[in-house]
């Protein structure tokens, strides 16, 4: 069966998964209510909250990554019962009781390790989300305005990948082999960012991103849900009920950091709009303004021009055998850790080229396992994730509950004979992706309720962002970039050359990701917005991102981290901030520190989500960094390594 689990050897084992689940949960909630308050309390919480997650975490990655139809369909089913069954579970007055007296026992609270308290404290607070303080009438709102918001995610996230349809005489005839043709219509399916034809891009940004009535509604609707919800269960705003508990914790803290980054970018963001004008204005002496389906496109000419730094260059250097032995001796120097590919059985893996690794400690044994799904295939979404598909924690038998992930990337399938060669971007999107796995591997927590990742977003990107750090460093990448032929390693100037291009016009590539995050805070801020979601995008953008809103255009109807970032979207930006402090102050003196690789581990791995962020952060740089420092973090990146620019002129 997938995974080894011995039901889902056909698709009608879900069924069989979920109805075992449940039954297990209903025991367990009997368990619970007539538990006297202490520490089992919690535990026998976890078990519900596993029972349940082994189930939904598994269905989560095979709706979306299993070839085979009928298994993505019943993945999906089990998903939105298990999903219901937990919606309905977070308004259980009589198991909040069970646990509400626990935490009004100061004897016993008191008593307890810190893990635990926040662990129990994390359970009430998400009763609390889901209205349980409130009477019979609400709480049945807030169960059906949950049950609803989940099916306008679904609906909206597939709105905003579905293509918009032309008929194709509007399109000039030269440019229309670019878009795959339907009878009399021409399908846009994307924004081909990196197509040198203006016209084209100009074509597909104003086709992919005209406005969509429903999808529209969709977001609307959608908004206003959240608002509602957070609204009836005591929060001012969807943005401050999500950003409880994060490193943020509350929308001030996020405004303010986004204007303070705003504000030191903006110089160095017209600057790049300026040489992008000039790169467009060489190039096409007719039309130089600059206009937002440029941004990609010549930020990528610049730096190509600039650095020449062509991917067929780079890719023989980096094949995926090299990547992973790389990856592997990084792993044996920081943290004493190794990968073993390990042989699967019949029925565990749902695609030939998926490999099983087992991370073994040198002196702890076995940690875990990773799946790695890496290659292209029909069907499958071309994003790069982690997936948890079983949690990591202490069972009641004194065994550890291993953890078990899969790392889905989209590289290319190598030619019959040829290694597999990825290109800069690709490894270190392996690298990054890796990243979360070793903090599922190594936040070995009692429970797994705040195991390995799951915790707060703004602190999850860390890990995995502060790997491109060792990726973009040439003492790590010289360890294993050699080229498959010749076995020459990757010149030194060659990688300063990559680092250096990726400067080029990255305060516009950030003030961008600002402008998303802030939109985002918007979206999910004050309520009733006081105007529509398209006039507030064309606002934001001109004040916040500075090139022009271009009518009859809805970007924020694609904005597909609206589902699973709602108000969260400037995560990425926080933690890039943390990843860069981290890697300078502890890493970039020797890349290879195994104290400071232990350091990291005990202070920011090893708690999963069972400590406060910003403790975590403290505990590893030893001091509290304030929105000033996270700033000056993202900013001092952008500037250009002296060394390299001496050695190219």
């Amino acid at each position: 069966g997938l995974f080894g689990v011995p039901e889902l050897s056909c698709p009608e084992g879900f069924q069989e998964a979920q109805d075992r689940a449940l039954q297990e949960s209903e025991q367990l909630v009997q368990k619970a209510c007539s538990t006297p308050p202490g520490p089992e309390t919690v535990m026998i919480f976890d078990q519900l909250s596993d029972s349940l997650c082994r189930v939904a975490d598994l269905a989560d990655f095979v709706k979306v990554a299993h070839p085979d139809t009928a298994f993505r369909e019943a993945a999906e089913e089990a998903c939105r019962n298990i999903g219901t069954v937990v919606e309905k579970l977070n308004t259980d007055v009589e198991l909040c009781q069970s646990l509400r007296r626990l935490l009004a026992d100061e004897t016993v609270m008191s008593s307890l390790d810190p893990e635990t308290r926040r662990v129990a404290e994390l359970f009430m607070f998400d009763f609390e989300i889901s209205g349980i303080h409130l009477d019979e009438e609400k709480r049945k709102r807030a169960v059906d305005l949950n049950i609803r918001i989940l099916d306008l995610c679904n609906e909206f996230l597939i709105g905003t990948h579905i293509p918009n349809k032309i008929d194709k005489h509007v399109l000039p005839e030269h440019i229309r082999y670019n878009f795959t043709a339907e009878g009399n219509y021409l399908q846009v399916a994307g924004l081909h960012a990196d197509c040198p034809d203006d016209l084209v891009r100009e074509a597909a940004y104003k086709i992919f991103l005209h406005s969509n009535a429903q999808q529209l509604a969709r977001l609307e609707e959608l908004l206003a849900s959240r608002n509602s919800l957070a609204q009836l269960v005591g929060y001012d705003t969807f943005a401050h009920r999500a950003l409880q508990g994060t490193m943020a914790k509350n929308p001030e803290t996020v405004r303010q950091f986004l204007e303070k980054l705003s504000e030191q970018l903006s110089k160095r963001t017209q600057k790049d709009f300026q040489m992008m004008a000039k790169m467009k204005m060489k190039l096409n002496p007719h039309n130089s303004m600059l206009m937002p389906w440029d941004h990609p496109y010549y930020s990528g000419v610049l730096r190509a021009e600039r650095y020449n730094i062509d991917p067929g260059l780079y890719c023989p250097f980096f094949s995926l055998g090299a990547c992973m032995e790389g990856l592997n001796s990084l792993f044996s120097q920081l943290l004493g850790i190794s990968l073993y590919a390990e042989q699967t059985k019949r029925g565990e893996i749902w695609s030939e080229d998926v490999r099983k690794l087992a991370v073994v400690h040198e002196t702890e044994g076995l940690l875990g396992y990773i799946y790695c799904d890496f290659f292209q295939r029909p069907d499958k979404p071309h994003q790069d994730c982690h997936f948890t598909v079983r949690g990591g924690r202490l069972k009641e038998n004194g065994e550890y509950q291993l953890p078990v992930v899969v790392l889905m990337l989209s590289l290319p399938n190598s030619a019959r004979g040829a290694p597999t060669l990825l290109s800069p971007g690709m490894m270190e999107n392996l690298f990054h992706e890796m990243g979360h796995a070793m903090h599922s591997m190594l936040g070995r927590t009692r429970y797994q309720h705040v195991t390995g990742t799951r915790c707060p977003t703004d602190f999850a990107e860390v890990p995995s962002i502060l790997m491109e750090y060792f990726a973009n460093d040439y003492r790590v990448v010289n360890q294993f970039a050699r080229h498959y032929k010749t076995g020459q390693p990757l010149p030194k100037n060659m990688v300063s050359r990559l680092c250096e291009s990726k400067k080029v016009c990255a305060a516009a590539d950030m003030q961008l990701q600002v402008f998303y995050a802030v939109l985002d805070q918007i979206y999910h801020g004050k309520h009733p917005l006081k105007k529509s979601t398209t006039e507030i995008l064309k606002e934001t953008q001109e004040r916040v991102y500075g090139l022009p809103y271009v009518p009859n255009t809805a970007w924020q109807l694609r904005f597909s981290h609206l589902v699973g970032y709602g108000a969260k979207y400037y995560s990425y930006l926080m933690s890039r901030a943390v990843a860069s402090m981290v890697w300078k102050q502890c890493f970039a003196q020797n890349p290879f520190d195994r104290a400071m690789g232990e350091r990291y581990r005990r202070e920011m791995l090893a708690h999963g989500g069972g400590k406060e962020p910003m403790l975590m952060v403290q505990g590893m740089l030893q001091k509290s960094p304030s929105v000033e420092d996270f700033v000056d973090a993202l900013v001092s990146d952008l500037d250009h390594d002296f060394e390299t620019f001496i050695m190219d002129s």
